[in-house]
């Protein structure tokens, strides 16, 4: 609650994590038999569970999104809603009645901790599938708009997801102490990456959410662009388009720029952001991200190849080609050519074995 600038995703984490600390505190309560102090408190922790995979995914929403809708974010919390309707028979007992049951194990409520048991599988499964889904459709989203993902690809998500998976397995084979030590664990990972976690959104059109122009030119004639953006571009359009961005990238070479994005490239063309979009994934084939990252990897080869240059090491020519690390060149050089740096510049027998060792350095 103390960051700076908090985004929805910070508010959301942080209810959520209140949410668990209650549902510690209760388990913790039960585990050590303090119940039989505080009867009045049974109860209030079986329908918790239904809780978690929904901010999960409300998590991730926020995270990969930047916005909830109020409306359909409540509708999430039904379940929850429902499973305490069904233990309200239960909640209606006295004290002494309610620790007879615990003492018990459940006796005389087996219907109603069976469809809670249920309820918290189908629950765990369900958001666990919605928030993979959504952190696709992500990924997606910034290989369309960034050509350095590196900083906003979320994968530590995906182990908070997988995390949140294994925790929800372990209520099949192991005893509670084990299942909410689990937990403690869950919480320091969530809590160190969502604090720790950069915001990727700075306003609406960081991530294609970008509203149709609908400004119109002197005497009521709707702009080129507009008219891109509200239908199909046709093939000589599309072609008009893709030869200006060639004849930006060859000029201009913008994409030696580190954080080069969609919109600035559209900015440069004057042109819509979908539009452009729209024109590399059909004419190149490629997402922005695979289009300016090949670019790079093509003017690597150019600079590498020129003998003045080979007295650099091979990551400060990297660099100078809009790359940020080490890892991002290697990992792009791989998956565009299917060969690592050194092995391509063996093949090439651009200079001798021993002088790409030392420039690999």
């Amino acid at each position: 609650m103390n960051k700076k600038g908090k985004s929805i995703a910070d508010r959301v984490l942080f209810t959520w994590l209140c949410v668990i600390l209650v549902h510690l505190i209760l388990f913790s309560i039960i585990s050590s038999n303090e119940y039989l102090k505080t009867p009045y408190l049974l109860g209030l922790e079986i329908p918790l569970p239904l809780l978690h995979g929904p901010f999960l995914f409300l998590y991730t929403l926020a995270l990969t999104s930047g916005q909830l809708a109020r409306v359909k974010m409540y509708l999430h919390f039904l379940p929850f809603a429902i499973g305490f309707l069904v233990i309200i028979p239960f909640i209606s007992l006295s004290q002494e009645e309610k620790i007879m049951v615990y003492l018990n194990e459940g006796e005389g409520f087996e219907t109603q901790s069976t469809i809670i048991f249920i309820g918290i599988i189908l629950s765990g499964i369900t958001y666990t599938i919605l928030s993979l889904r959504a952190l696709r459709n992500y990924k997606k989203q910034i290989k369309d708009n960034f050509s350095s993902i590196e900083k906003i690809n979320l994968l530590w998500l995906y182990g908070l997801v997988l995390c949140l998976s294994f925790i929800w397995v372990l209520v099949f084979f192991a005893d509670d102490e084990i299942i909410f030590s689990s937990v403690v664990l869950f919480v320091i990972f969530v809590g160190y990456y969502g604090i720790k976690q950069v915001g990727v959104f700075t306003n609406q059109q960081t991530l294609g959410f970008y509203p149709a122009p609908t400004s119109k030119e002197p005497g009521g004639q709707v702009p080129e662009i507009a008219k891109y953006d509200k239908s199909a571009l046709t093939q000589s359009q599309l072609r008009a388009i893709h030869s200006e961005l060639v004849q930006l990238m060859e000029q201009r070479k913008l994409f030696l720029t580190p954080d080069l994005t969609l919109k600035m490239v559209a900015e440069e063309l004057d042109i819509h952001p979908n539009t452009l979009s729209q024109v590399i994934n059909s004419v190149e084939q490629k997402n922005f991200f695979d289009y300016i990252n090949t670019l790079r990897i093509e003017e690597f080869k150019e600079r590498i190849a020129i003998q003045d240059n080979q007295k650099y090491t091979l990551l400060s020519l990297a660099y100078g080609c809009g790359f940020n690390s080490k890892t991002t060149f290697n990992r792009n050089f791989k998956n565009l050519t299917g060969k690592s740096p050194s092995e391509y510049l063996k093949e090439r027998k651009i200079m001798p074995d021993k002088r790409v060792s030392a420039l690999m350095q």
